[in-house]
C-alpha cells in the first residue's frame, strides 16, 4: 500500500501480488515480473487508485503510462532479442489497470497464440527470477 502525494491509498490488486515478482518502481506505473519462467513478461501497473481502464487516465498520466511501455519494451526486447512484443490491458480477470509486455518468440510453447490460458505455468525458482528482475532493473537504469 503506497500513499500518494494527494492523500489517497494505491494498493496492488492481491492477484497481481501473488503472481508477480517486484522489480522497480517508475514514475507513474509499479512493474512487476510474472511468475511464469515459459514467457519474459511484464505487468505495468499504474499507482492511482480506482483505475480499471486507459480512459480512466487523464492525458498527462495516460501519456507517462505510454512512456514507460515504450521504455520497459525496449528495455526487454533488448534483454531477450525476442521476435516479437505482446502489449496488452485486458482487465477481465483483474479489474485493476495493468498493462502487460510479454517477449515472445517463434519457438515459445504458446506461439503464434496469445500466451493467456495455454499450458501451464512454470514458476521461476527464486534465483531465476531475481536475476531477470536484476536484468530488468539494469536495463532500466537502475530503476
Amino acid at each position: 500500500m503506497n500513499e500518494l502525494s494527494n492523500g489517497t491509498t494505491f494498493q496492488l490488486d492481491p492477484r497481481i501480488e501473488a503472481d508477480t515478482f517486484p522489480v522497480a518502481d517508475l514514475a507513474l506505473s509499479t512493474l512487476r515480473l510474472m511468475n511464469d519462467a515459459r514467457f519474459p513478461w511484464v505487468i505495468l501497473v499504474p499507482r492511482r487508485p480506482g483505475l480499471a481502464e486507459l480512459i480512466d487516465l487523464e492525458g498527462e498520466a495516460r501519456a507517462a503510462l505510454t512512456g514507460e511501455i515504450d521504455t520497459v519494451s525496449r528495455a526487454l526486447r533488448e534483454l531477450t532479442q525476442c521476435d516479437k512484443l505482446n502489449v496488452g490491458a485486458l482487465g477481465n480477470q483483474v479489474r485493476q489497470l495493468h498493462v502487460h509486455v510479454i517477449a515472445r518468440f517463434a519457438t515459445d510453447a504458446a506461439w503464434p497464440r496469445p500466451v493467456w490460458g495455454v499450458g501451464e505455468r512454470r514458476t521461476y525458482a527464486a534465483p531465476q527470477a531475481m536475476l531477470l528482475v536484476s536484468r530488468l532493473r539494469a536495463a532500466l537504469g537502475g530503476a
